[in-house]
């Protein structure tokens, strides 16, 4: 029993798993912590209604032509990839017109917050203001000291969802790998933030991500999915957000675990002996 949870695919079903929790854990633990509510009341509710408009119209007047030419090709089931292409089509509007000027900052607050409620202060302190009387993790959080995006806004993810859409063309595997590439860049953006706090360089980066290449597949496989689901899509852009800080946290105290491990170990007196020298 042993060499089979200690193989490689249970391993890497194990990764995988854990990875695609994340989001969800997100959903949770937003949900329950009170002082991140207006966050999203405040803020993104208003561009949540705008966004209901947006998916109105192009259900209204996009969807049922592209279903009819879809249906030509691939029967009824054409339903599912018709109502993806459109969520996709939706999702490229909105991110170009509000997601990169006008939600960023608010996912950067929840990211910090969510750091500090895991006692993780030390990692944000260095690049923002903090309140440490504050009545809570919003609250401390000051004026940052130094650039804070959450994900950098660039035409390429704009044009990089353009160009993967017709994937929802191709019948039964389209639409599954539409979700899974563009959730990858997810995964990848979702380490953004923790990169700045920690000072990597591109190089350091580049390594991360490798590391972490498996695992950012499935957190934005999920991420992706959320995002798809209209007018709630700008709530899910701050739970995935608080997810990815969850995520963040644990691989920091596994991190500093370790590294509090090999310290001890290196200071660790050398070993009795009785022998005479």
């Amino acid at each position: 029993m042993e060499p089979l949870i200690s193989s490689r695919p249970v391993s890497y079903a194990r990764r995988a798993g854990r990875a695609a929790s994340y989001p969800l854990r997100g959903i949770w633990y937003f949900s329950r912590t009170k002082e991140f509510w207006p966050l999203f009341l405040g803020r993104l509710l208003p561009l949540s209604l705008i966004s209901l408009v947006v998916y109105f119209l192009l259900f209204a007047f996009v969807f049922l032509p592209q279903f009819a030419f879809l249906a030509i090709f691939q029967g009824w089931g054409a339903w599912v990839n018709a109502v993806v292409l459109t969520l996709g089509e939706g999702l490229v509007i909105i991110q170009g017109l509000f997601e990169g000027f006008f939600v960023d900052e608010c996912r950067v607050d929840v990211f910090d917050a969510t750091l500090i409620q895991n006692s993780l202060e030390d990692l944000v302190a260095p690049h923002r203001v903090l309140y440490p009387d504050a009545p809570n993790a919003v609250r401390m959080l000051g004026k940052p000291t130094s650039p804070a995006i959450y994900t950098p806004w660039s035409i390429i993810q704009i044009v990089e969802l353009v160009v993967f859409l017709p994937l929802n063309l191709i019948p039964y595997v389209g639409t599954p790998a539409f979700i899974m590439i563009t959730g990858t860049r997810l995964g990848k953006l979702a380490h953004y933030r923790w990169f700045q706090l920690r000072g990597l360089s591109k190089t350091e980066q580049k390594k991360e991500l490798k590391r972490l290449s498996w695992e950012n597949v499935w957190f934005g496989t999920v991420a992706m999915i959320l995002e798809l689901i209209p007018i709630l899509s700008f709530f899910f852009l701050l739970t995935s957000s608080t997810g990815a800080a969850l995520w963040t946290a644990r691989m920091e105290h596994e991190a500093r675990q370790r590294d509090l491990e090999a310290s001890a170990d290196t200071n660790a007196p050398p070993p009795y002996t009785d022998s005479v020298v």
